[in-house]
């Protein structure tokens, strides 16, 4: 583009952030990348990844590292509260010519982001002021200092400073669960990614391998409890087994709300937002981190195949819109399924559960 290198800067070093950083310097940009918070202790938490996000990794060139992680999840089982099975969804089937399902730990999909971006992220820096000017962005940081780039990508999640600064919005808005991660290790043997549906909550499990469980659970509301390893004891105690035994084993519960951000535009001036900073939504259908890779990959095609900046970020957000507009659609559909009284969703689900699962993801399937 121009002839000449651009001067970028990725705010955020998470999963989208570093993807960015992975897809600009394969295509031969080199950015600067910083993170509010300093040098990472990284969150024992899993995290499930569909068939487009190892797509998404293998365009970067990173299935390679990613291969030996973790464990390929094959199906889907949903069974009710007292274990009685709803429907299955054949993954292999759903994902083929695509990519492969994978769970791994969300530390160790991290490092492999790391390493691959190249350079040095700088820790404990974030943006304090956002200048659009005519042909860059001007950006004032809060340690005092100052610089220029021809492009600042908002990679900083869904409660963005970038999105801030740019005046592109404000604030998440909650998307009405309360969500609880942990990982178990030495727990039960679960071998499936399994999930029992109750009214209105639901406790997974995902075997990461090597022993180790990612367990996710929700429930409906806005506020997390102050004691969240005991409300999971108090509301999913009664489920059918594994779930008592995995409660047992569970020593550690991270908890918060899940939010959504639904923006008019993504970008003013030469400023971008991607992944949750520009459209965030509940992980119901386990598409963040998917979304986030999707994104880098779109954006670096749309800096080298475009004439302008402005021209790529148009570019960029006619690709990108589309899918993430399916994502939130679906995620509120499957969300709406929970205030369904089971007495009239298990039967539905037990006739057409695999095709009205599977189909959610329909779109995602075809290329980017």
């Amino acid at each position: 583009m121009g002839g000449f290198p651009l001067r970028i800067l990725v705010v955020g070093a998470g999963i989208a952030g570093l993807a960015v950083a992975r897809a600009l310097r394969r295509a031969g940009l080199r950015p600067d990348v910083t993170e509010r918070l300093p040098a990472p202790q990284l969150p024992d938490t899993g995290l499930y990844l569909p068939g487009n996000a190892a797509r998404a990794l293998r365009l970067l060139d990173l299935d390679g590292p990613v291969r030996p992680l973790g464990q390929v999840i094959h199906r889907q089982r949903f069974l009710d509260a007292c274990g009685e099975p709803l429907c299955e969804v054949d993954l292999d089937a759903l994902w083929a010519g695509v990519g492969e399902c994978r769970a791994l730990p969300w530390a160790e999909l991290h490092r492999v982001l790391l390493t691959g971006a190249g350079g040095e992220v700088r820790h404990g820096v974030e943006p304090a002021g956002i200048d659009l000017l005519p042909s860059g962005v001007g950006v004032t940081f809060a340690d005092g200092t100052t610089a220029e780039y021809d492009l600042v990508v908002g990679a900083d999640g869904p409660r963005s400073a970038v999105r801030s600064l740019a005046a592109l919005g404000g604030a998440p808005r909650p998307a009405g669960q309360v969500v609880y991660r942990g990982v178990v290790r030495a727990g039960p043997p679960v071998t499936e990614w399994t999930a029992l549906l109750g009214q209105r909550a639901g406790f997974l499990l995902v075997p990461l391998g090597a022993g180790r469980l990612y367990c996710y659970a929700d429930e409906a509301g806005t506020v997390p409890p102050a004691e969240p390893l005991t409300r999971l004891r108090e509301l999913f105690g009664g489920y059918a087994p594994p779930v008592p035994e995995v409660l047992d084993a569970l020593e550690d519960v991270r908890v918060g709300v899940t939010e959504e951000v639904e923006l008019g535009r993504w970008s003013r001036g030469r400023v971008l937002l991607v992944g949750d900073a520009a459209h965030a939504t509940a992980p119901t259908l386990s598409q963040g981190a998917a979304m986030a890779l999707e994104d880098a990959v779109v954006l670096a095609e749309s800096l080298t195949g475009t004439d302008s900046v402005e021209a790529a970020l148009a570019a960029y957000e006619s690709r990108r819109r589309p899918r993430t507009r399916w994502v939130r659609d679906r995620t509120r559909d499957r969300n709406r399924t929970r205030d369904v009284p089971a007495a009239l969703r298990d039967p539905l689900l037990r006739g057409r559960g695999a095709r009205i699962f599977g189909e959610h993801y329909r779109l995602l399937v075809d290329p980017l």
